[in-house]
């Protein structure tokens, strides 16, 4: 069967990076896992080839080769997904769609063409769809029926279909699932709260297939909560550890997780002696208030400031999420989002207005109090340019104004660079580079990772330093904070200076938001009986 896997193309959002890809000579931040890791489910005697829409076009000779069409995205890519399917059925070639998209409304009019919905998780469901195309079956529907599969059993994604060039970032998955119980999160809607994990086995013969294909670069862990299951990572940890060492530490890592990471000294530093470098927080608001409306009791439970400064103390540096429009929520939550970021020093803090996801408690909660706005911009995809797509407890022209005015501050490039230049000097030297020196008379190499600067890195070097340093106002602020870093904190200097760079995306990016904000916000109903405004919660509750 020759196969054609296609992942739909992504609009702009605040992940999307093109400045920063453009700097490095990289098409897109993160590859397809999830269709990789379906190519490796399928009948490996199968034909298959893989395009990826956000790094080039199917090519006609593609679309002539394949005999199915397989299609998987998320709820943002759905535009894509359909045209996809279109114009593989004006070719007259069955197609399969599946994801995160298909998984949670899997009667959206974009996949209404679609001959096999393969639901929920591949493991369970790509069997059955195979079984159904061996009796001749030309159309079907595969669910796992609420069935978890057993993740232990999973086989090596197929890295070797990807086009390694494309991406700055590989990624791989440990766990899925999330002991938490957010009302807004679709994670435990599609995967569960019980946190189910690869051994340590299969997650290190995944890292050796990347090294075995020539990657030597950044590796994120794509679990939506890397330590939901606490301790089976700290029984992946050390093999880690020790494959990273045999290796010369080749690889960096990311990651997300809760913010009780924080709590758990041993597990930070066992991250950070495996080169982790990064990790994404769900902090979403410093509004206690709020996090309770939202049942993200997690956040509550501490100060998430001293959080904050205990994963940045322990090496790992911080990037968070946050959210506006929460229920209850009262005038300002966008300026102490500000102001937040700003005393934490969180250099890339994601902003976005609250989304209603399908399936969800909020869903069916707002559904039951006639609050969902179907056919809202945001229905045409979650983004973080999109106005709320429910009905909130204040004007909703006041939490945009919040949020535009936010981001942009957020992201005003001399308060950037202020922002980055006091959080980098909090952070400490790497661990995996002591681990690496101490092992030098014993006769390991040094970290793969290392090498020659190449043309790429000094061709973005001189863009930020010319755009940074001398044509734009931020010069100033820019040359200091260099001068500073180098003096004070300069084993991390060229971490910071690749962090400034990201000023050249978020630069734009800040523009992209208030522009499609506001022409949201003038297409909203003038009429005082249409405001988009309810009582509080407790009211509608009675």
């Amino acid at each position: 069967m020759r196969t054609l896997l296609i992942y739909p193309e992504f609009p702009k959002t605040f992940w999307s990076y093109e400045k920063i890809l453009e700097l490095i000579n990289r098409k897109v931040l993160l590859p397809p896992l999830g269709l990789v890791t379906v190519a490796a489910l399928l009948p490996q005697h199968w034909e298959m080839k893989l395009v990826d829409r956000n790094v080039r076009e199917v090519s006609e000779a593609e679309w002539d080769w394949a005999e199915l069409v397989v299609i998987s995205g998320m709820i943002i890519q759905k535009a894509d997904m359909a045209e996809q399917i279109a114009r593989a059925k004006a070719r007259n070639l069955p197609v399969a769609v599946g994801g995160p998209f298909a998984s949670s409304t899997p009667d959206a009019p974009e996949l209404a063409q679609a001959d096999f919905k393969v639901l929920d998780e591949g493991e369970i469901t790509l069997p059955l769809f195979v079984d159904a195309l061996e009796r001749g079956e030309t159309s079907g529907r595969f669910t796992a029926n609420g069935e978890k599969p057993d993740v232990t059993s999973t086989p090596v994604p197929r890295f070797d279909l990807l086009e390694f060039d494309a991406y700055s970032e590989m990624s791989v998955q440990f766990s899925r699932g999330c002991p938490f119980n957010c009302e807004f999160c679709d994670i435990i809607v599609l995967y569960g709260r019980k946190p189910r994990t690869k051994t340590p086995a299969q997650l290190i013969a995944e890292l050796q297939r990347l090294y075995d294909l020539g990657w030597r670069r950044s590796v994120f862990l794509v679990d939506d909560n890397f330590i939901g299951n606490k301790r089976n990572v700290k029984l992946l940890l050390p093999a880690l550890r020790q494959w990273q060492q045999e290796h010369g530490y080749p690889f960096s890592f990311a990651t997300e997780a809760s913010v009780d990471l924080a709590a758990d000294q041993e597990l930070m530093d066992m991250m950070a002696e495996c080169r982790f470098e990064s990790v994404f927080l769900g902090i979403e608001t410093p509004d206690a208030a709020s996090l309770e409306t939202a049942r993200k009791l997690q956040n509550t439970r501490s100060s998430l400031e001293e959080s904050v400064e205990k994963i940045t103390a322990s090496g790992l540096r911080v990037m968070a999420g946050f959210i506006i429009g929460f229920d209850g929520e009262q005038r300002g939550a966008g300026q102490r989002i500000v102001e937040f970021v700003t005393r934490t020093g969180i250099p890339h803090a994601m902003m976005g207005m609250l989304q209603a996801l399908p399936n969800t408690a909020m869903w069916t909660r707002l559904e039951q109090e006639g609050r969902l706005v179907q056919d809202s911009a945001a229905a045409k995809g979650v983004n973080q340019t999109n106005l709320l797509n429910f009905i909130p407890t204040r004007p909703i022209e006041d939490i945009a104004t919040e949020y535009m005015e936010a981001f942009s501050s957020l992201y005003e490039p001399n308060a950037y660079i202020d922002r980055v230049y006091s959080y980098f000097l909090k952070l400490p030297p790497q661990r995996y580079k002591q681990i690496l020196q101490e092992q030098q008379p014993t006769g390991v190499s040094k970290a793969s990772g290392k090498g020659s600067i190449s043309w790429v890195d000094l061709r973005a070097l001189a863009i930020v330093v010319w755009r940074q340093g001398i044509k734009r106002n931020t010069r100033w602020r820019f040359w200091q904070a260099l001068a500073g870093m180098a003096r004070q904190n300069p084993a991390r200097f060229k971490g910071f200076l690749s962090i400034l760079a990201h000023s050249e995306h978020f630069l734009e990016y800040r523009q992209i938001v208030r522009r499609e904000i506001k022409e949201q916000l003038a297409q909203l109903p003038r009429d005082p009986s249409h405001s988009l405004m309810v009582a509080p919660p407790q009211m509608v509750a009675g």
